[in-house]
This record gives structure tokens, C-alpha cells and sequence, in this order.
């Protein structure tokens, strides 16, 4: 569903390796503002409009209409990818037309000036083949020679590249944590059963599946094109120009979040082939742990990040803390990610939650009409009223270091004209998906916050119901002595970067100070 507003990395044999501490800078809390570039964001642009997907069922069919528009090029930048999915598999017609290599044939076929180029991480591919994909050098000879599909290569061992960005004609992107490929279509119902929640070429009904994406135009979305074009020759090798004649576009039926906003897209890339390490989400993550009054909203696949954890700990630690409310699926996709992301989850909510005397910490669980847990694939952060990231990062040591991510962030800075549109832009999107995931309208969250003082956590525990659509309070299993092991030396989700929270936290504190003095 889409709101509306209220009113390149490469490989290294030492891939488990803690770069040596560098005189790195940490965010400088001269001001309410916590994006800055070179610090915790790369750029920050204008974006003309701004637009937020919540599950991909409007987001596909966006992109679908966006796609058959384009004038000179589409990029897809994917951690997978799959042209076999149907992109609006709710409107009639015949669904070999509807499916993602149809349409990208049909709009070069189209358009003779038009280029697409589709770059997966390469081991992506293996999980393709897993589903009897055809590999994509097969899919390159099946193609028009103005389509074309390629694999990157160029990542550390063991790393992944995680971004999710597709850029059209560079007037048009889309950013955020889901993947144009299987398993992800579902509407914001989330019912327990959809007949068109399928793979291609089976019957077999998958499980629901919640995700968020966002769409930027203007200079916001010709900077995801210049990271995108850099993806692509790194991956490739092949150089490509900006598109420069190409007026202002914006896809059919996609409704504005919000207009005329700073945009900030943060990076992660590995230490690899000559490139230094970037972390700026990392950076942002601690600086918004840091900077937090009231309540930190989180939509992650993972909560398995020694470092953030620990920071959430000592905020919880402080009598006038800030409280934190996490979102995550029941269990990890795949065996292996049990095995390394549940296990770590399971010993650091040990570490929160003796750190939470005053009660401030909830790590919950959507589950659907009939109780069928909901997979939270979402990267979503919404900071008290002033700041929304979303993005590809998940709240994993990977996601920090060795995979390549992108998130997008607004921030509603104290003194600017639009503050205040902001800070029920932020508030809005948060209650907006707490109200999908509980059950009940935006406006009830609301209210329920303002009825509990303020208070986000006190709110969802009223709200929360034993029946139906609703939240549930994870509960960890009991690890046994393996999986402890692997929870304990982080062998199979190893950290990848310097430590700064405590210059960072140090830094917010006496901001906090002088705010209260």
C-alpha cells in the first residue's frame, strides 16, 4: 500500500577481520541534525517527490508501469532477482504478459532508444538456480541485445551485495529492502492464506510477507543513479553516462508522501580491492541509538548486532531513557541464518532485556488473522518524530562491514519552515504500519500513544489481542551448546568494523545536557 502524509565493494581472504581504528570522524551533534554527509550519509539531495511502499504489492505494479515508460534506461540493482514473478498479478489479463521478463522485453521491443541492465550478486544466482531459474547467461541469449543481465562479482569472501535499487531514465529511483524477485509480493492484508502468494510455475501458497521500499524523483534519485552506474561498472566494467535528456517523470497512480525534501542515502561498502570502508549506516545507527528522547521504532529481519544491541542496553540503562520497540519474524529464512542470526538474537535479547529495569524494551512479532507469524523483511527506522530511514541494511554485523547496502533517510530539523509536516509525516508512517501490524486504524495508535503519555510501548501492550490480527511478544528457545557457541564468538556473522559508540554517545549526552539546562 502507498502512504499518503497527513495534511561496490570487492574480495578479501580476511573477511572476518576487524579493520584496524582509523581517525574516522563520528556524527557532530552541533545541532538537532544527525545526516551528515561524510559521516553517517553520503549525499544529501533534493527529492521533488517522495513516495513509500508498504509490501510489494503496489510497489511491483508501480514499477511495472514505471518501467514501460522509461525513455533511455532502467538499472536494476538486486541482491536477487527473478523475471519470472508476475508484477500485478490482481489486474486481469493474460499472466505470461504480466511477468517481469515479459515486461522488460515488451518496453525495449517498445522503445528503441531504451537500455535495461539487471547486475544480481553472483551467489544470488545459485539461489536462482535453486528455484530452476535458468542461469542469466542463457537468459542473455534469450534477450533483445538492448536487455541485459549480469552478475557482480566484486565483493569480499563471504559478502553479498544487498542493495536493492532500481533507477530509471536517473529521474526515478527506487530504494529500499525489497528485492524484485520470488516470495515477496503480498498486500498489506497479510492474510494467513493468498491465492495469488505463489512462486512462478507453482501452486504451493507461500506465507505472508511484509517489506517497505520508497521512491524518490529529481537530483535525490540522479544521485541513486550515480550509485547505481558505479554498481554497474564495477560489476561489469563498462562505463555508462548519466541520462541527461530526460525531463522530470513520476509513474502513473503513485501517491506523494511527501514533496520538495532532503533526501540522505547512506552506504555500507566493505574494505576490498583498493576501496576503503564506508559505514555510514552503521554510523547513523548509533548516532539515532545516541540522539533518542522518547522512542526508537524498528522494522528488521534481524536483531543480531552486538554493538547496536549493546548501545540499545545502555540507553535502557538510564532512568530517563528512550524507549525501543523491534519488529521482527518469528525465525530467519534458511537453516543457515538460524543457525547464525536466531542464535545471536536469542543472546543479545538476554543482554537487553537485563539491561530493561524501567521496562522500556518490546521485540515483537506481527502474526496474521489466523496467528500465522508474518516474515518482517522490512528495513524501516523511525526516530521519536524526526527522523524515517528506510532501506537494505539489517541490524546484523553483515550489514554493517561486508555486504553493500543503501538506505534513504528524511529528517525533520528544528527551525526549518516544514518541521512540523515533517514530524507528522515520521509519526504517520509509524502508526500507519504499527496499525497494520495490530490490527486497527492509524488514528487508534495514535490516540493510544497520547492516552499512555507519550508512551509507544505502554500503547502497543494496551492494543496488542489474544485473537486475530495482532503483535506477540517474542520468545527465545533455549540454545543448545553448539548454537550457543556459534551465539557467543559470532563465528558465522563475524563484526567488520571500528567501535565508536561510545565518542558517539558521548557526544548526544552533552547535547542532551545543554537541551535540558
Amino acid at each position: 500500500m502507498v502512504i499518503e502524509s497527513a495534511d561496490a565493494a570487492g574480495t578479501t581472504s580476511r573477511a572476518s577481520a576487524v579493520p584496524a581504528p582509523r581517525t574516522e570522524p563520528v556524527p557532530r551533534p552541533t545541532d538537532d541534525t544527525l545526516l551528515v554527509p561524510g559521516e553517517t550519509c553520503w549525499r544529501i539531495e533534493r527529492a521533488d517527490r517522495h513516495a513509500v511502499f508498504v509490501d510489494a504489492a503496489d510497489y511491483f505494479a508501480t514499477l511495472k508501469r514505471a518501467v514501460l515508460a522509461a525513455e533511455r534506461r532502467v538499472l536494476f540493482i538486486g541482491w536477487d532477482f527473478d523475471p519470472r514473478i508476475r508484477m500485478d498479478p490482481r489486474t486481469p489479463g493474460r499472466p505470461r504478459e504480466d511477468r517481469l521478463g515479459h515486461v522488460l522485453e515488451q518496453a525495449v521491443a517498445a522503445n528503441p532508444r531504451l537500455e535495461i541492465g539487471v547486475l544480481q550478486w553472483d551467489l544470488g544466482m545459485v539461489v536462482a538456480l535453486n528455484r530452476r531459474m535458468a542461469p542469466i547467461v542463457l537468459l542473455n541469449r534469450r534477450t533483445p541485445d538492448r536487455l541485459r543481465f549480469a552478475v557482480d562479482t566484486h565483493h569480499p569472501l563471504g559478502g553479498a551485495h544487498h542493495q536493492k535499487i532500481v533507477v530509471i531514465d536517473d529521474c526515478l529511483a527506487f530504494a529500499g529492502g525489497i528485492d524484485v524477485t520470488a516470495d515477496r509480493w503480498d498486500t498489506s492484508e497479510h492474510r494467513d492464506r493468498h491465492p495469488l502468494r505463489h512462486r512462478p510455475h507453482s501452486t504451493r501458497l507461500r506465507g505472508p510477507w511484509h517489506d517497505v521500499t520508497s521512491l524518490v524523483s529529481g537530483p535525490a534519485a540522479r544521485a541513486l543513479g550515480d550509485l547505481a552506474r558505479e554498481r554497474w561498472e564495477s560489476g561489469t566494467g563498462e562505463h555508462l553516462d548519466p541520462v541527461e535528456d530526460v525531463e522530470a517523470c513520476w509513474p502513473e497512480g503513485a501517491e506523494t508522501f511527501l514533496t520538495d525534501v532532503d533526501v540522505a542515502i547512506s552506504r555500507t561498502r566493505p574494505e576490498h580491492g583498493g576501496a576503503e570502508l564506508v559505514h555510514e549506516i552503521e554510523l547513523l545507527w548509533l548516532a539515532v541509538i545516541a540522539a533518542a528522547r522518547r522512542t526508537v521504532y524498528i522494522e528488521t529481519q534481524y536483531f543480531a548486532n552486538r554493538r547496536i544491541a549493546e548501545a540499545i542496553a545502555d540507553r535502557l540503562g538510564e532512568e530517563d531513557g528512550p524507549e525501543f520497540v523491534v519488529l521482527n519474524p518469528l525465525t530467519a529464512d534458511s537453516w543457515l541464518e538460524v543457525k547464525s542470526m536466531d542464535t545471536a538474537r536469542a543472546k543479545l535479547l538476554e543482554l537487553v532485556r537485563e539491561a530493561d529495569r524501567y521496562d522500556r524494551f518490546r521485540l515483537l512479532v506481527p502474526v496474521a488473522e489466523g496467528r500465522r507469524p508474518i516474515y518482517v523483511h522490512a528495513k524501516v527506522t523511525c526516530l521519536d518524530d524526526r527522523l524515517l530511514r528506510i532501506g537494505s541494511s539489517n541490524l546484523n554485523n553483515r550489514s554493517m562491514g561486508l555486504d553493500t547496502e543503501c538506505d534513504v533517510s528524511i529528517e525533520a530539523r528544528t527551525g526549518e519552515p516544514r518541521e512540523e509536516e515533517l514530524r507528522a509525516a515520521v509519526l504517520g508512517l509509524r502508526h500507519r504500519l504499527l496499525g497494520e501490524h495490530l490490527g486497527v486504524e492509524p488514528e487508534r495508535v495514535a490516540a493510544a500513544v497520547e492516552e499512555h503519555g507519550g508512551s509507544l510501548v505502554r500503547a502497543i501492550d494496551a492494543l496488542m489481542r489474544p485473537t486475530g490480527r495482532s503483535l506477540v511478544p517474542f520468545e527465545p528457545p533455549e540454545l543448545d551448546p553448539v548454537e550457543r557457541f556459534l551465539a557467543e564468538t559470532e563465528l558465522l556473522d563475524a563484526e567488520h568494523t571500528p567501535n565508536r559508540w561510545r565518542r558517539v554517545k558521548q557526544a548526544f549526552a552533552g547535547r542532551r545536557r545543554r537541551q535540558r539546562g
